[in-house]
């Protein structure tokens, strides 16, 4: 059934260095349909949506569209707040919201939480009788979407990871007489496959990094600290890259051994100190000197150093939303698929957005090596094409150069 109005488009949770490359996607091949008439920017996610701030993204210069390819940072704003079926005046708003402005398409880029979003706007929807047609856009540098064979955003933030492993790990080496240990902290909260990718970076046995903390495998601080002092005592420096979110035999948190976590809106633990952590244990155990480094926000920003590979894709996730919406799908989020075995190519599929939302994808076992502390061949076959190529951002004074839209609001 054709369905005419207007669209919204939102993007939520925390950004990549390619989210706007969706944005781009959706955006230019909403201009192709007829159906779908005005092209509306929500500031700040579902939020934007419930106190009205809209703007015209059609009103933007050529050249500022263009600029979403290779601009960092969620350019709409990203938003964490959590829609909660007992605040049913959050849904009073919203559609009113779709009814004031003739909204009949949403597209949403983001995560898990992001897709529970979606999937309550869409389900609200089919209840109350409003035609509209809700699609999920993917992004997450986390990589723990299911039902995609991977997620928008990972392979810039591997590529970044990877090579920051390769330069500080030199680093490390050079400095063996008084900062021999380096430990690395990337995010992924309760999932490795961040911190899994730097292995991309090691290409002999010498190189970094040495271990790999899973937060898949049950962390045991004897067993880690013994393994730190054989490569230790092996070759002189030793360099570690841990995700955010080990636990111990009783299943708990290593950071919060004698309290409790602060919990985000969506009720995830706010991990971090892992790092600090793992310090302590070594210059406790071992009495080797040991510092941090800690990404943070530079591993989901690095455009600089983008994978080309993850901003196509990230841009084709885009503009599918748009032709499945118009075909007539909704309540389902856009996915990868991997068509062949042997060459690196992925097509687009649809998954139901309530299979996706609040579910973590983990690290398999099997691609993780018997020690529990590198990825196996398996982790590293899959990710090495997700982090190919580079993206051309302009370069002015020695600088990269973004843009950044004027917003004119509806």
């Amino acid at each position: 059934m054709r369905l005419k109005g207007n669209c919204i488009i939102g993007q939520a949770g925390g950004a990549t260095a390619v989210i706007n490359n969706s944005l781009y996607g959706i955006m230019k091949e909403a201009k192709v349909f007829q159906e779908i008439q005005g092209i509306y920017g929500s500031l700040y996610g579902i939020e934007g949506v419930i106190k009205r701030e809209l703007i015209d993204l059609k009103k933007e210069n050529v050249s500022t569209i263009g600029g979403l390819k290779f601009t960092p940072g969620a350019i709409l704003g990203g938003s964490r707040y959590k829609l909660d079926y007992k605040r049913k005046e959050d849904f009073k708003k919203i559609f009113s919201t779709f009814k004031s402005y003739n909204i009949r398409y949403f597209f949403y880029i983001g995560g898990n939480d992001s897709m529970d979003t979606a999937a309550k706007v869409d389900v609200t929807a089919k209840k109350i009788g409003y035609k509209i047609r809700v699609i999920g856009v993917p992004k997450t540098i986390d990589n723990d979407l299911i039902g995609t064979h991977h997620s928008p955003g990972f392979g810039s933030c591997a590529k970044y990871i990877a090579a920051t492993v390769q330069e500080t790990g030199r680093h490390t080496e050079s400095m063996r007489t008084s900062e021999p240990i380096t430990i690395l902290e990337t995010v992924g909260r309760n999932t490795g496959w961040v911190a899994g990718s730097s292995a991309l970076a090691k290409e002999c046995e010498e190189d970094a990094p040495h271990i790999i903390c899973f937060p898949e495998i049950v962390f045991s601080r004897k067993k880690f600290t013994r393994n730190v002092k054989r490569i230790y005592e092996k070759f002189g420096s030793v360099f570690i890259v841990t995700g955010e979110g080990l636990k111990d035999e009783n299943d708990q948190y290593i950071t919060c051994q004698k309290g409790s976590l602060d919990r985000d809106a969506f009720g995830h633990p706010q991990l971090g100190g892992i790092a600090e952590t793992l310090k302590k244990f070594i210059e406790e155990d071992i009495g080797i000197k040991t510092r941090y480094i800690k990404p943070a926000i530079a591993q989901q920003a690095a455009m600089h150093f983008a994978s080309f590979v993850d901003a196509q894709e990230s841009m084709l996730v885009g503009s599918k939303a748009v032709k499945y919406a118009i075909e007539g799908k909704s309540g389902f989020m856009v996915t990868l698929e991997k068509e062949r075995a042997s060459q690196y190519k992925c097509k687009t599929s649809l998954v139901k957005l309530t299979q996706v939302c609040n579910k973590e994808r983990r690290v398999p076992r099997s691609w993780i090596n018997r020690e529990g502390n590198f990825p196996a061949k398996k982790f590293l076959d899959y990710a090495r094409p997700l982090i190919q190529g580079e993206v051309k951002v302009p370069i002015k004074d020695g600088l990269p150069q973004y843009v950044r839209l004027k917003k004119v609001f509806v």
